[in-house]
């Protein structure tokens, strides 16, 4: 069997995986620079408006690619004693199988002592799945020889699929650490395209993290500084264990991860007071490594000025990729 057989086959078990009772949310290996898509808590801890893009291709050597963009706003608004958020996030599986997500946040910020916060964020949620059925392959259209040729005698079913969906989150941060967690999917909401019921089973997030000065001078904002962090998700059956470490020395960022028996993650960014950019890259350490090709993503973010916030109102001081 030659290689783009091998790869057409790959990617049409990655679409149906998709389709299959054990659906995942898409994955973004910059977990801070989309702080939103990570725990709904998040929205409005920077203060002022905010905004981030993220893309990621994820398996870029096989025929399935996953590509994944999302977009989001936030700022926190006084008024509400907390802040508000927009998430748009939209999933192109092997060209054949789009999810768009559009999500509107609003999280409560309680101040617990003088070092310490805690929010909580709310999250609905209306998504549209759509099956582009034109674009599958079966098993009948294959000649030995020639590949892909036949016309299939499979009926086209599918379309789409909309409907509403509901998270929520928790995050406690002082000037030095934070930790949180999430629920995305509560109601785990029925996505099946085809027939029968496929619910979209609930993740849950824990994540945590430090930052640790490097020198001694408390007023030098090019200091080193080191974070290491934690993240564990879980959703159905699967569960997934991230380690990872950043550093910092000035407007330059870097970093490394580990996601548990999948991958291996480098970092690299550069940030100013306004503007922020980073890229990473998947190093794929399971079975697939040399189909996949690994894994790229892309963030970039602007924080717009303000508006100082009051003494008694503390922003979350974490890395952004």
């Amino acid at each position: 069997m030659n290689s783009n057989l091998l790869k057409t086959y790959i990617g049409i078990l990655v679409v149906f995986l998709t389709l299959d009772l054990r659906a995942q949310d898409p994955e973004f290996t910059q977990f801070y620079a989309n702080p939103l898509y990570l725990n709904p808590a998040f929205a409005g801890t920077h203060n002022c408006p905010r905004v981030a893009l993220n893309y990621r291709n994820q398996w870029p050597g096989i025929s399935g690619t996953y590509v994944t963009q999302s977009f989001s706003y936030d700022q926190n608004v006084r008024s509400l004693k907390g802040g508000l958020g927009l998430l748009v996030t939209n999933d192109q599986a092997a060209k054949t199988l789009s999810t768009l997500n559009v999500s509107g946040i609003y999280s409560y910020q309680i101040k617990v002592s003088r070092q310490f916060s805690v929010r909580v964020g709310f999250q609905a949620t209306f998504f549209q799945k759509k099956l582009d059925w034109s674009k599958l392959t079966f098993g009948d259209m294959i000649d030995p020889r020639r590949g892909f040729v036949y016309q299939t005698n499979d009926v086209p079913r599918g379309g789409s699929k909309t409907g509403v969906d509901f998270s929520g989150g928790i995050l406690g941060f002082s000037k030095s650490f934070y930790i949180g967690a999430a629920a995305h999917h509560v109601t785990e909401p029925d996505e099946s395209l085809v027939q029968g019921n496929s619910p979209l089973p609930m993740k849950l997030t824990g994540h945590a993290g430090a930052i640790i000065p490097l020198s001694e001078s408390k007023y030098a904002s090019n200091d080193a500084k080191v974070s290491p962090n934690i993240l564990f998700r879980q959703q159905g059956t699967f569960q997934q264990l991230n380690l990872g470490l950043y550093i910092t020395k000035g407007p330059i960022w870097a970093g490394a991860w580990y996601r548990n028996g999948d991958a291996f993650i480098v970092l690299l960014g550069l940030q100013t007071d306004i503007a922020k950019i980073g890229y990473s890259y998947d190093v794929t350490t399971s079975k697939l490594t040399l189909a996949t090709a690994g894994s790229h993503e892309i963030s970039f973010s602007l924080n717009f000025t303000c508006r100082p916030p009051k003494k008694k109102y503390r922003t979350i001081s974490c890395p952004s990729f």
